[in-house]
């Protein structure tokens, strides 16, 4: 019967929104601490030392995005004079056909991005399907094909002088550098870039998070956010959820189907 084709239409379309997870971007200046505000979140939500096959909350970052660089590109890195803090520096075509993937479900092999060669690693880190997918980066509001995916938008709002103190301990330490590149790096690629491509993405965020991982009252404001999400109907999350988010997936019970 035309009803019973038609419910069962409906019936398909409400289970295949519902099959969708619920995206989060976190975005920022360099260093200002945005991975460290995803890991709070994911360890304050008891995600961040658990089975994959159990993970309900999932997180990448940006930086596993960068481009293959050429010979030439690659020189100016090693001597700090490329700048990796430009949007041509990211692959953005990659981008969006990995956030294509985790929106449908599926199971993504993430990039290994070596900051000190500059280039990608013959590995990768598996992404397995998850209700809330938390997604960090400098740019990842700057394009809004992109920014669009996003069903929440969050800001890590750190002063500039904590911001490059940080970056000089990283870069240092983490990567090699010393203290003259990277200060050169800063004021010659760094801070413009910040200014130009990432700042003005600030007026996209949902939430405004000042002094990052520091910030508990606004990360517990998320996480019970999240946590209302993964346990709510569809009502509730109808309510705590702004206009026009996608309700997340249902919760599998199958380890095979739920296999960061």
């Amino acid at each position: 019967m035309a009803g019973d084709s038609e419910a069962r239409l409906r019936s398909s379309e409400n289970e295949q929104i519902n099959n969708q997870p619920f995206l989060i971007g976190v975005s920022g200046g360099t260093a200002s601490g945005k991975s460290s505000v995803c890991e709070k979140i994911m360890e304050l939500l008891g995600q961040n030392e658990i089975d994959h096959h159990q993970r309900q909350v999932a997180m990448l970052s940006q930086d596993s995005f960068y481009k293959e660089l050429t010979p030439e590109q690659k020189a100016k890195a090693l001597k700090g004079q490329f700048n990796f803090d430009h949007p041509d520096a990211f692959d953005y075509e990659l981008i969006k056909k990995t956030l294509h993937d985790i929106i449908q479900g599926k199971t993504v092999q993430i990039p290994v991005y070596d900051f000190i060669t500059h280039s990608r690693k013959d590995e990768f880190v598996t992404l397995y399907p998850a209700d809330v997918v938390l997604f960090e980066g400098i740019l990842i509001f700057y394009s809004q094909e992109i920014r669009d995916v996003f069903q929440m938008k969050l800001f890590v709002d750190t002063d500039a002088d904590t911001r490059l103190s940080r970056r000089v301990l990283r870069d240092i330490e983490d990567r090699g550098r010393d203290l003259e590149q990277v200060l050169t790096q800063y004021i010659t690629f760094v801070k413009p870039a910040f200014e130009e491509f990432c700042l003005p993405t600030k007026k996209y965020a949902d939430v405004i998070i000042p002094r990052g991982a520091d910030n508990l009252v606004a990360i517990n404001l998320i996480v019970q956010h999240i946590q209302d999400i993964l346990n709510g109907g569809f009502s509730k999350r109808q309510s705590g959820c702004m206009n026009g988010h996608v309700p997340p997936r249902k919760r599998r019970t199958s380890e095979s189907s739920r296999p960061h």
